[in-house]
């Protein structure tokens, strides 16, 4: 992918995320916390619920790498969650660098809420040029951020580099599934001008051209399946409170567009997991 391609992707994330209807959809529907896809213990489970045990497991292969004396890269991090998860239960520094000003405003106000901002730094800033020296952070973590990516090549190579000698990648990423054409997820893409998925093969072949080792993917596509529908069914059921948050025509877009997701990972065209890797001794 060309840098202009990059560039054009980092303009789309920072106008997506920082528009009030997303923001009020993110607040009211996922619970303005961890915004990505959940682990359900039941069909009927809540999203935020749901959301956090992604972040616990995500977690757990990490945690050999966590603790007082170490520092994690949280790229993309949204508002904030699993950067607040990981300081508050490892007691480690992180650095979260994301590309949204309305988002990392609302992440610093609730680390101080939360007497973690001694621990959590807030970086306004592209993955795409991660602004720090090579082999600085112990743990580089992201969850549903690379799909952002215009260049999810330069983007893993950048994780890469900043990775500290035995240091962990974690990441989870919503995909399309390998054989799946461009096109068949063009619509579902639509509201999240995003241009297309990467696919689990993708990630694979490059974390591992990389030089990284100990590469393993946990795949949980059934998980996006029923993290859509508690979506779908969500904002059917509190649509007339989202209207006093969002705009009519966004919810209406929401409407029309979350079901789409429903059936892409009903008929096997979009998978979702949590990678794993580690930077070479």
């Amino acid at each position: 992918m060309s840098h202009e391609s990059a560039v054009a992707a980092a303009e789309a994330a920072r106008r997506y995320y920082g528009t009030g209807d997303v923001d009020g959809f993110y607040r009211a529907v996922w619970g303005g916390e961890d915004i990505h896809t959940g682990v359900y213990a039941r069909a009927d489970e809540s999203v935020a619920v749901a959301s956090r045990r992604a972040v616990e497991l995500a977690a757990d292969r990490v945690a050999g790498r966590l603790g007082p004396e170490h520092t994690v890269l949280d790229l993309g991090s949204g508002y904030g969650g699993p950067a607040r998860y990981l300081a508050g239960r490892f007691g480690c520094r992180v650095v979260a660098l994301n590309i949204s000003p309305t988002q990392n405003a609302r992440h610093r106000d609730t680390n101080v809420e939360a007497g973690l901002d001694g621990l959590i730094e807030v970086v306004t800033g592209s993955f795409q040029d991660i602004p720090y020296p090579a082999g600085q952070f112990d743990v580089v973590w992201s969850q549903e951020a690379f799909c952002h990516s215009g260049d999810r090549r330069q983007l893993l190579a950048e994780a890469a580099r900043v990775l500290a000698p035995e240091g962990d990648l974690v990441f989870t990423d919503l995909m399309a599934a390998d054989g799946t054409p461009p096109e068949a997820l063009r619509s579902v893409l639509a509201r999240l001008e995003v241009a297309e998925f990467a696919t689990p093969s993708f990630y694979l072949r490059e974390i591992a051209a990389l030089g990284l080792t100990h590469i393993d993917f946990d795949d949980r596509s059934e998980q996006a399946l029923t993290h859509y529908l508690r979506l779908t069914e969500e904002t059917r059921r509190r649509a007339d409170e989202l209207r006093d948050v969002i705009d009519p025509t966004y919810l209406a877009t929401l409407q029309e567009n979350l079901p789409l997701w429903v059936d892409a990972c009903r008929s096997g065209r979009m998978t979702w997991g949590i990678f794993h890797c580690r930077r070479a001794a």
